[in-house]
């Protein structure tokens, strides 16, 4: 049975969390470019991609697949958080914003 990603609030979290990074990002340095950035902003669209591609599994084990792989990349998206936090310590407070965020997103029922 497949189920409205948008309904789900852990999906509805992560999209904000998206938009969130992608303002920070803008705010990094051009040397960054091909690497924290690219990185940063493909791993923080993983994140909910992936919770609505596994919306369209029919089979639990397919929907936990991907619930997964979601979660993977929210741990991933924090990882990478931290260096930027303490090698631009301008951008310190929106990282530890979105840090918070991932948290939440992390805590969150991630059941459909």
């Amino acid at each position: 049975m497949k189920h409205n990603f948008r309904e789900l609030t852990v999906w509805r979290k992560s999209m904000n969390l998206v938009f969130e990074t992608y303002k920070m990002t803008r705010e990094l340095p051009s040397i960054e470019k091909f690497g924290l950035i690219s990185q940063v902003n493909r791993c923080a669209v993983s994140i909910s991609s992936n919770i609505a591609e596994g919306t369209s599994r029919t089979t639990d084990k397919e929907i936990t697949r991907f619930m997964n792989i979601a979660m993977g990349s929210a741990y991933e998206l924090e990882t990478q958080l931290m260096p930027i936090t303490r090698l631009y310590s301008n951008l310190e407070p929106q990282t530890i914003t979105l840090i918070d965020n991932l948290n939440e997103i992390q805590k969150n029922d991630w059941r459909i």
